[in-house]
């Protein structure tokens, strides 16, 4: 049997549902040999469960880093086998984190100037203590205040990228996500660059200055990928010679996406580790 290897999970310390240890246990059920807890901005959930991972099963170190272009597009970088005491990076992930709270306040702001019943309050009641807020927890204050059904609903009448209520992250250029990632020992893939269904998307030129700017890999394997854009870029990668990665991206509840849908071929992780500096085992 070869490899199952999930480089792409979230718990409730960032917009998850599981707790990171609940995460461990069902990670063990869908027989995953090795994954990345990549929670927003944060490692938190990494240092919570790192000396309790049973054998047969290996957890990275990684991070989803938030970042917003010069023109206020959304990109998340992807950081694996980073240093976890880097302060460079570690210092520019919890400025983001506070950064949401704010974000978060305006956007609850423009719901309640166009009539919604939804407060800061009630969405803080969905965030666990520590956790990275997001739009997941406002979506599942939603839903409890009977606005919507479930998160993807919550995501498609008021909650994307092009909705008149999304305002951008504050957050590092992609550019300087690499760096810090990099600078830190890690390796930075960029996470679903083409899922055009989650809003306005990156352009192939601007991918390609990434590659420039140092990007190590694309997450290509992700369900927000249809064919033709997995195909577009498979070619970058051949072009540039760059890692592939695949993974779920599970949030757990309140999402459809399943543990283990998408993989990282082991010749791929073989590569990442190879690269890798920045994190001792056992650290």
């Amino acid at each position: 049997m070869s490899a199952r290897i999930d480089l792409h999970t979230h718990s409730n310390e960032s917009d998850g549902t599981d707790t990171p240890l609940e995460l461990l246990n069902k990670v063990a059920e869908a027989e995953i040999d090795r994954f990345a807890l990549t929670d927003h901005d944060s490692i938190a959930g990494w240092q919570q469960i790192k000396d309790l991972v049973p054998s047969g099963i290996e957890l990275v170190i990684g991070a989803e880093v938030s970042c917003q272009t010069v023109d206020a597009l959304s990109v998340h970088m992807l950081g694996f086998l980073f240093d976890p005491e880097n302060k460079a990076l570690i210092d520019s992930m919890n400025e983001t984190r506070g950064n949401r709270i704010t974000r978060m306040e305006r956007i609850v702001g423009r719901l309640q100037e166009a009539g919604i019943d939804i407060s800061v309050e009630d969405v803080y009641a969905e965030v666990s203590e520590g956790a990275t807020i997001g739009r997941p927890h406002l979506a599942d204050a939603m839903i409890r205040k009977g606005i919507v059904r479930e998160r993807g609903e919550a995501f498609e009448r008021f909650l994307h990228n092009r909705s008149k209520f999304y305002i951008p992250d504050a957050s590092p250029t992609p550019e300087e996500a690499i760096r810090l990632i990099k600078e830190a020992g890690g390796v930075a893939v960029i996470a679903h660059p083409f899922a055009s269904l989650r809003g306005r998307i990156i352009s192939s030129d601007y991918l390609e200055s990434l590659i420039d700017a140092g990007l190590d890999g694309i997450e290509i394997h992700h369900r927000d990928h249809s064919e033709g854009e997995r195909d577009q870029l498979l070619a970058l990668v051949r072009r540039y010679a760059l890692l592939v990665t695949g993974g779920s991206d599970y949030h757990g509840k309140g999402k459809v996406n399943r543990l283990g849908e998408n993989l990282t071929e082991l010749s791929q992780w073989e590569k990442i580790s190879e690269r890798a500096t920045g994190y001792t085992k056992g650290a």
